[in-house]
């Protein structure tokens, strides 16, 4: 069986319902909760003081409250975390054990449309055109197919070859818990983070190295060419300029450090992984910050 559907075992889904929901977002999450509609998606993410990423997620505002895609492997812990921030807001927060997330392959040119079996269908807003993805239960999905997910489901390595050449980063595969800064892994541009808005946990520190532009690190698209490369590769030019943090086919993603790419550029060194070429993607963000480092 096939489908234009991943079945994404490493995600699941975090409800917060309640009158305070928003009021709660508001003041902890990366991204702005303010003027959110019912059926919109933010990606946004919750840090610690110091600024570093604990969980990035998909939020869907419902008519009820919000829903968190967010990677399986922390979503105890981030609903812990929040359940201590609520002191006496009231919001329900639970861990929704019987709801899966299945994601589209394609451009979502058309917006959200309907999923068979689906209970929530909204847009991946960190692609540039979008991609469909779908929130369903084993019973919502049985009662059009009769079979699981995972029977159908196109191949991960189809799911990772689509993200890793759109550049999105992904918890678990290419960044850990309190492991790295929103910008490492593109947030910003990705629009998950509200420069301008109040306060979020980690605000501090964020902002400042905007202010300052002292964004080192970033995540790029590499193409791999000839060469087999693993996470946690070198991309050399000649000295270490950053690693791969995931590989599918012969697209990876690496994080690098933008000064040091920019001077290895300005040198005329190829940037390689085991003794062979690769190129890095230059989206027009990373031109520019490119260029900011050079005039500095």
């Amino acid at each position: 069986m096939s489908s234009p559907f991943a079945y994404l075992g490493q995600r699941a889904v975090l409800s917060l319902s309640g009158p305070d929901t928003i009021t709660l977002l508001e003041r902890l999450v990366t991204n702005d909760t303010t003027n959110w509609a019912p059926g919109e998606t933010r990606y946004g993410a919750l840090l610690t003081p110091q600024g570093k990423v604990l969980s990035d997620f998909l939020a869907l505002r419902t008519a009820e409250g919000v829903l968190l895609d967010t990677a399986k492997a922390y979503i105890e812990d981030l609903a812990k975390r929040l359940k201590l921030f609520r002191l006496r807001s009231k919001v329900d927060i639970q861990v929704l054990e019987d709801v899966f997330v299945v994601a589209g392959l394609e451009p979502a040119d058309a917006g959200v449309r309907p999923i068979s079996g689906a209970q929530h269908v909204y847009i991946d807003p960190r692609y540039p055109e979008g991609r469909l993805r779908g929130l369903a239960t084993k019973e919502s999905w049985a009662a059009w197919y009769g079979y699981h997910p995972a029977e159908w489901s196109r191949p991960m390595d189809a799911y990772h070859t689509d993200r890793i050449a759109n550049g999105i980063p992904e918890q678990g595969f290419d960044f850990e818990q309190a492991e790295v800064f929103p910008s490492d892994i593109n947030m910003d541009v990705l629009g998950g983070v509200a420069l301008n808005k109040g306060c979020f946990v980690g605000q501090e520190v964020v902002s400042r190295m905007h202010r300052r532009g002292k964004i080192r690190k970033r995540s790029v698209t590499v193409e791999l060419t000839t060469t087999k490369a693993m996470p946690g590769d070198a991309l050399l030019a000649p000295a270490s300029i950053g690693e791969i943090t995931s590989v599918e086919n012969a697209h990876a993603l690496g994080r690098i450090r933008v000064d040091r790419f920019a001077k290895a550029e300005q040198d005329g060194h190829p940037v390689t992984v085991h003794e062979t070429a690769v190129t890095i993607a230059k989206p027009d963000w990373l031109v520019s910050e490119q260029a900011a480092i050079s005039e500095a």
